[in-house]
């Protein structure tokens, strides 16, 4: 529903972005606004990537023009549609799966340098799997880049906010659309976005990663579109972190 309804995370990237991609000028995003620093990347060229939840036509087939071997793994057929049309659309080699961020089981462990995450991971109840899981296909030394609603999102009703102009604390975290909304409230997300979301904790965001057995080697914040929420007056709404695999 949220691919067809083209938010802006399905919006595929234009002609002159995979241009640009293939002459090394690039760049993708975690987070809603902010490109993720060049540095964070290693040398594209023959790298093994897995796009993890990340279709919608922009990252993965960004990442394979500027020369990388990519796989895009994504629950929705909509999103990986974008994907394939992109990637034929511009003669790219991408290799499309459907299925669940939690669930890699498809793929045999140390398989990828780079594991590339942006911010979807508050469509899942626990992220424990999703660290486990990339932690586990990636190579030692190849690194996780993964996006993350800033927890303190959570706490407010933003529909009510933007009405009253105030923001009041109304949810404890971690959050969970199921048994937090209203049933009025549940009907009108359920008819405009159609997912369930749920707000996370500091603790399993990065205290989770670390846990799995990542060294955290890179952290940003960001914010969204002023509209969307009182809260970017006061406070980034998401945050990006690099996370690396040790060699043993």
């Amino acid at each position: 529903m949220v691919s067809k309804q083209e938010c802006d995370w399905s919006l595929p990237v234009s002609d002159e972005a995979m241009r640009k991609a293939r002459s090394g000028e690039w760049s993708v995003r975690l987070t809603p606004k902010k490109a993720v620093p060049a540095d964070w990347f290693p040398a594209l060229h023959g790298l093994d990537i897995l796009c993890l939840a990340s279709g919608g036509g922009q990252q993965a087939p960004i990442l394979a023009a500027a020369g990388a071997n990519v796989t895009s793994l994504d629950i929705s057929e909509e999103q990986l549609a974008k994907d394939a049309t992109v990637a034929r659309d511009h003669g790219l080699s991408l290799d499309i799966q459907r299925g669940e961020m939690t669930d890699l089981c498809a793929f045999e462990s140390e398989s990828f340098d780079l594991v590339f995450n942006p911010a979807s991971n508050l469509f899942i109840p626990d992220v424990t799997p999703l660290w486990q899981e990339s932690f586990r296909v990636l190579k030692q030394g190849g690194c996780l880049c993964s996006g993350s609603m800033n927890p303190s999102f959570f706490l407010f009703d933003h529909d009510d906010a933007i009405q009253s102009g105030i923001l009041k604390v109304q949810f404890p975290l971690p959050y969970s659309d199921l048994g937090s909304l209203t049933t009025n409230q549940e009907a009108a997300m359920r008819q405009h976005r159609n997912t369930i979301e749920f707000g996370h904790t500091l603790e399993d965001l990065i205290g989770g990663q670390i846990k799995c057995g990542f060294q955290l080697t890179g952290f940003y914040e960001d914010y969204w579109d002023d509209a969307a929420t009182l809260l970017n007056l006061y406070s980034p709404t998401s945050f990006a972190t690099r996370a690396e695999k040790p060699r043993t």
